[in-house]
């Protein structure tokens, strides 16, 4: 956004304030521009705080980004937790009640489906769990974190704590935040969790096809992962059958069988063995039961059985799991993350450079918060000296560096989920043919200004019955699905969830390993721990060298791939145990001399014996680094800082490289369309705000979606009603009407999916790739459209989408194909969490900001991701960036989505905005003197 635009807003925001403040609201209540301005936090002079053993030091910098000194580890935690909930406790107080589904407590009815949800997966109570089984020294920091939020908590209530208190306070809520606990910490991994818990959308909707698609057309939409063309994470491995430990073959010599910890934790076996599996009970979080054959899954023959008897179950759960708030983003095809590194032989510094941006979805106030956390005596008894990422609520740094390794991560995808069809009769559920009990439990929903909801949970030995919470599918259905898979006729099915968050780990714990880890076998062993959500983590350290780890409790299953839901009265399907943590795939000092983690598969599936997942990204990403890394190392090249900043703006559209030529070679007669077309010639495929060539494609890849897969999938996964294509049939004449057909287009309008639809990730551009081949594939003939036929083959249809776009974009963009560009659509919003997006109008309006016009798109490395199916405002972006200089760490630099503040009004509250928007990094001080060069305010804690 503009600064100008900036400045207006700012004075329109303080003229509605003073207009409150003059008229009142709510029958007297009122806000004054004092009560904007009575959160913001204290950042200079001295404050005494309650437990502390000694002084701490809190040394914000120009953009207010806080770097704490304390001489204990217990006081820079609870430092840490103070000044958190200064910045952004509201964002803190949101999340504890989602984790724990209590948000009806604050926001009232509208919320107790969502809360009936969680409490049916039952985080808070797995965390419970987690907290009571962490080492001592892990509890005691969560407690010191907690005292610091609570001794803020103390002096700050209502409005004093944030303006949406004052909000709640309107709309006549007396809600007054409870003290912070230490498993409210815990908790937030559970939702972490949650957003990248790998393929449950994919399964479910894979199940759905089956009403209306054949195998081979399921197939045929996801298709298998190109190892010959895009590489995975690590270049081949094997297992060695004595040790079953994982071998990769790079060919550095440099490679390790049983890593350098030589044992693992919980996060990698069901007892801290590393053989998974051996010690869990068989229940509702065990990996017991009848192990059966491995390999062989649920065909989708059987699978689609299974799902025509559930498919309004199914179907309903998609949408429940859709209004389940994300905290991190969404989650389905085409989301990830990019992360690299590259050794010092090839840089310009002669030590490595590591980069990172998250891909999540955009929020207000940003899901990370940065900050540096310092010993001023770095030793055994307080061994941090670490800056980076990290999340409000939770102790320590996820994502950064300390003064040894840097380190990064990406979602792994490893599939972890399972739906399990649940065979239900008179209270009971099948299991190798007996009925067996549930286990069930009582929730109460306190809900704000409204009467308590009580609900039943039910447990199978799979995990919590998810299909129960919606009203009609209490009842389950009285027809038999199918023959060859149920045992008897009669009742029906519900759906169970098993996931491996759902029972307790170490992965907080994990978190502390890694921000005092100095060498790759103490990173890795704390990457032992690191249990959920699976993550790629890559490593880089002053002394040179690089590395990657793929962490996570991975479960080994029976039968099946996971990949549909299963049988669950068959304990054929149950998970024998998981992944030995020493047989995931790591790598260190490969010969190629860099390490590139973007959701590609971890590993050729050939040469590894375990099944990690199949659905993974399909390397789009991933692969474009690959080649801008070989592009600057080729004949003795090096990479700099600068170099690796401007890969991260990388907005080649990979797609467009491969469908464009097919777009210039189809005969157009409608000159409006064929004005259109011209603007592909000599396009070179960059996605920059400014690119009418780019925002043309986008519209016409976005209606070949549409045309070829949206009408053609089952109605669960289709966007009910959507009116994009309102295009006159051929025989309607040329495009002589433009304005008035560009009206149709905007009073039919589109609607958001309900669930799955062709997303524009690159799960379609492998799709598309192979079908561009087949040009008289069926998925290329339409029907029901409004041309009286229908399209035919590849070139008809591509003829109707290019036609389509033109339409839309007169409609969005006007006639003149010169104003034209791809920021104009391509659009980033970022709302306040929770009244930012369902509160009043003017609360919206207030505490809301933007629109930015961006670059990038979809799957390309500058990831500014845009559902096809919704339109083409921008979902999820790089949530941050960073690259990290291990030769010099006060010459790293990085960037929020926002800024440090979670205050509106504040001058902290988007200020990076426009410099990330841009590509722009800032400047990340580490070492004391860089630090108090940068300070701008300093505030003393004292005992």
């Amino acid at each position: 956004m503009p600064a100008k635009k900036t400045s207006r807003r700012a004075r329109l925001i303080v003229f509605a304030v003073v207009l409150l403040l003059v008229a009142g609201l709510g029958g007297g209540t009122y806000w004054s521009v004092g009560t904007v301005r009575d959160s913001f936090p204290q950042t200079t002079g001295s404050l005494k705080l309650k437990g502390l053993a000694a002084p701490v030091s809190v040394k914000r910098d120009g953009s207010g980004i806080p770097q704490i000194y304390a001489d204990k580890a217990e006081d820079l935690f609870l430092a840490q937790g103070y000044v958190q909930a200064q910045d952004r406790f509201w964002e803190m107080d949101v999340r504890r009640h989602m984790t724990s589904g209590r948000l009806s407590e604050m926001f009232g009815e509208s919320q107790v489906e969502t809360d009936a949800f969680l409490r049916t997966l039952g985080w808070r109570e797995v965390a419970k769990k987690e907290y009571a089984k962490l080492p001592s020294k892990t509890r005691e920091f969560l407690k010191s974190y907690s005292a610091g939020v609570n001794a803020y908590l103390k002096d700050h209530k209502g409005s004093s704590a944030s303006v949406e208190y004052a909000a709640l306070d309107l709309g006549g809520n007396d809600y007054e935040p409870e003290p912070w606990t230490p498993v409210d910490s815990v908790a937030w991994l559970k939702a972490m969790a949650w957003d990248l818990r790998g393929n449950m959308t994919d399964e479910i909707d894979r199940a759905l096809m089956t009403s209306r698609l054949t195998e081979k057309q399921i197939e045929e939409l996801y298709p298998s992962y190109p190892y010959d063309r895009n590489k995975p994470i690590v270049d081949g491995g094997s297992v060695d059958p004595a040790t079953k430990d994982f071998d990769p073959k790079s060919s550095s010599g440099k490679t390790g069988s049983r890593g350098a910890s030589g044992t693992t934790g919980p996060g990698a076996g069901g007892t801290g063995s590393g053989e998974g599996g051996t010690g869990a009970a068989d229940g509702a979080g065990g990996a017991g039961g009848t192990p059966g054959a491995s390999g062989g899954g649920m065909d989708a023959q059987t699978a689609g059985e299974a799902a025509q008897g559930a498919s309004t179950q199914l179907g309903r759960v998609t949408k429940k799991l859709d209004k389940v708030p994300g905290l991190l983003g969404p989650n389905g095809t085409g989301i990830g993350s990019n992360s690299w590194v590259v050794s010092g032989k090839y840089t310009t510094t002669g030590k490595p450079l590591l980069a990172n941006d998250p891909h999540l979805a955009p929020q207000l106030p940003s899901v990370w918060y940065q900050m540096g956390l310092h010993c001023r005596t770095v030793d055994a008894s307080c061994p941090y000296d670490v800056s980076g990422f990290t999340f409000s609520g939770m102790p320590g740094v996820v994502i950064g560096h300390n003064q040894d390794i840097s380190w990064g991560m990406t979602n792994l995808g490893a599939d972890v989920t399972d739906l399990y069809m649940e065979k239900v009769k008179d209270g009971h559920y099948l299991y190798d043919g007996k009925q067996v009990p549930y286990r069930t439990r009582e929730e109460t929903i306190k809900v704000a200004d409204g009467k308590d909801r009580k609900i039943t949970v039910r447990e199978t030995n799979n995990g919590p019955i998810v299909s129960d919470r919606d009203k009609e599918l209490r009842k389950v259905g009285d027809e038999a699905p199918v023959r060859n898979v149920a045992p008897d006729r009669g009742d029906g099915y519900a759906v169970s969830l098993r996931w491996t968050a759902l029972e307790p780990s170490q992965t907080m714990d994990a978190v502390f390993r890694l921000n005092k880890a100095s060498n790759f076998k103490e990173f890795r062993k704390a990457a032992g721990d690191f249990a959920v959500p699976s993550q790629n983590l890559i490593y880089a350290d002053t002394k040179g060298n690089i590395g990657y780890q793929a962490p996570g409790r991975i479960p080994v299953r029976g039968k099946g791939d996971g990949r549909y839901p299963a049988p669950g009265w068959d304990p054929r399907y149950r998970w024998k145990g998981y992944i030995p943590q020493r047989s995931l795939p790591w790598e260190y000092n490969p010969s190629r001399g860099y390490i590139v983690t973007a959701n590609q598969a971890v590993v050729d599936k050939k040469k590894y014996p375990y099944l990690l997942t199949d659905d993974w990204g399909y390397g789009a990403r991933s692969q474009r680094i690959n080649d801008l890394i070989q592009s600057k190392i080729k004949d003795g090249g090096k990479i700099s800082m600068g170099d690796m900043e401007t890969m991260q703006m990388d907005n080649s559209s990979e797609i467009a490289k491969l469908l464009v030529p097919y777009l210039l070679k189809i005969e157009v007669d409608d000159k409006y369309v064929r004005e259109a077309q011209k603007l592909l010639e000599g396009w070179d495929y960059t996605q920059d705000s400014d690119s009418a060539p780019a925002a043309y494609f986008n519209a016409v890849w976005r209606n070949l979606l549409k045309l070829a897969f949206g009408n053609k999938l089952p109605k669960e996964l289709r966007v009910e009603g959507d009116c994009l294509n309102v295009a006159p049939s051929d025989d309607s004449g040329p495009l002589d009407d433009l304005d008035g057909n560009a009206r149709l287009v905007r009073e039919c309008g589109e609607r958001k999916p309900d669930a799955a639809q062709p997303d524009g990730g690159d799960r379609w551009f492998e799709v598309v790739r192979k079908l561009l081949k087949q040009p008289d594939n069926e998925w290329w003939k339409t029907r029901g459209t409004s041309r009286r036929d229908g399209d035919q083959n590849r070139d008809e249809l591509l003829r109707h989408a290019m036609k389509d776009a033109r339409w839309e974009l007169t409609s969005k963009l006007g006639k003149d194909i010169n104003t034209w560009s791809w920021g104009r659509l391509h659009r980033l919003m970022l709302k306040n969490q929770t009244i930012g997006t369902s509160g009043p109008g003017f609360m919206q309006w207030l505490l809301n900001r933007g629109p930015w016009d961006l670059g990038g798109g979809e799957a390309a490395v500058n990831a500014t991701g845009w559902n096809a199916a919704g339109g083409y405002d921008v979902t999820w972006v790089p949530s941050m960036r960073m690259v990290v200089d291990l030769n010099d760490m006060d010459d790293s630099r990085w960037i929020n989505l926002t800024g440090a503040s979670g205050h509106a009004y504040h001058s902290h509250y988007t200020d990076q905005t426009d410099k990330w928007a841009k590509g722009e990094l800032l400047d990340w001080p580490f070492s004391a003197k860089a630090v108090n060069k940068a300070t701008d305010d300093e505030m003393a804690l004292t005992p």
